[in-house]
């Protein structure tokens, strides 16, 4: 059972870094006016100042060829007291590559709000292994740097999440969505994508109400760190799982087999439920939870409350989930609600006072 520390939360005027812990598109020539977008909005919007690590805008070649460097900017940007938060440029398919060069009591010493979603999840099982509470939600050049503006969606649940020290309680769904795909254009930046009206949150199977703490990401990238010394069984009793699926769309038997490999290694056995996001673009909707019955099902677990279709990972908007922060599934009224705040502030019996008299 996760026990993480929660961090502060940011206020205006806070620096934050950014960091490119796997893809390094974010300096790319035909990329850096995004990701100078994304950094726009995160001092337009929330009033934060924006600093890059040593490497965060070295390009792609550069840091797929030295994922050292990329393991430096992330353990200097915890290290370093004057930065309060830090983001994720983007996603990408090996920060795995990170781990060997991860320095864990770096994190635990300087616990700080961290965010960003795909293969940030790698990240994030760092941060859980460092003991740390971060975030799985948006990333700089994707939602960050959003044609025209963020979604109003994605900067409630940011500022709930990150800035404000009460609990979010129900996460209500979007009202509208969007699979829409345009080129990362400069020429596109002011077009909107096409909204669709949102079906809300579908019960695949459960009753009643079931809490317990929030672990999971995107279920392609998870597969990665099996075998790991970031995976470990009992991080997941008594948890709400949450599983993403990336813009690969991985075919619904993928969807099976990863399946019975959680409930091969007991973890389906003693989790509380199951919430499972939007699929990319809307792909496989009703493939994946016709294989996610099924596998339940043949597991003898159709029992286990699985709320499906919710607003996270790869879906626009998104909201943002707190690793181990305590969450709620309510079968009976379809509603998902996180009970514990994301941030705090540091109180006076949280640390020592030393008063020197002379």
């Amino acid at each position: 059972m996760l026990d993480l520390i929660t961090p502060q939360p940011l206020h205006r005027g806070d620096k934050v870094a950014t960091v490119s812990l796997s893809w390094g598109g974010a300096e790319d020539p035909d990329l850096i006016w995004r990701y100078q977008l994304g950094k726009k909005r995160l001092t337009d919007v929330f009033g934060l100042e924006v600093v890059e690590m040593p490497n965060t805008l070295h390009g792609t070649s550069y840091l797929y060829e030295h994922p050292e460097k990329r393991a430096e900017d992330f353990m200097q940007a915890f290290a370093d007291p004057s930065i309060k938060g830090i983001f994720s440029c983007i996603g990408g398919n090996e920060s795995i590559r990170l781990l060997p060069y991860i320095d864990f009591d770096v994190i635990r010493r300087n616990p700080k709000i961290f965010i960003g979603y795909s293969d940030t999840t790698v990240a994030h099982f760092m941060c859980i292994k460092g003991g740390l509470s971060s975030f799985y939600g948006p990333s700089i050049l994707a939602e960050l740097a959003e044609n025209i503006e963020i979604y109003e969606y994605t900067q409630e649940n940011l500022k709930k999440l990150l800035f404000e020290t009460a609990a979010p309680g129900i996460i209500n769904p979007a009202q509208k969505w969007t699979g829409d795909y345009l080129e990362w254009l400069p020429e596109n930046k002011n077009t909107a994508k096409k909204l669709s009206d949102n079906n809300g949150y579908e019960l695949l199977q459960g009753s009643g109400k079931v809490s317990g703490r929030l672990i999971g990401g995107c279920i392609d990238v998870l597969e990665m760190m099996k075998g790991t010394t970031l995976w470990n069984t009992s991080d997941f009793e008594g948890g709400i799982l949450f599983f993403d699926t990336s813009e690969d769309s991985p075919e619904p038997d993928y969807i099976e087999y990863w399946l019975r490999n959680y409930g091969s290694q007991g973890i389906l056995q003693i989790i509380n439920g199951i919430i499972w996001s939007k699929p990319y673009q809307h792909k496989y909707y009703e493939e994946y939870k016709a294989s996610i019955i099924k596998i339940m099902k043949e597991l003898g677990l159709g029992g286990l409350p699985i709320l499906y279709n919710l607003n996270f990972g790869h879906s626009e908007p998104m909201c943002v989930l707190p690793y181990g922060r305590l969450a709620q599934i309510d079968c009976d009224n379809k509603t998902f609600s996180i009970c514990e705040p994301g941030v705090k502030e540091i109180e006076l019996k949280d640390c020592f006072v030393i008063i020197f008299a002379i």
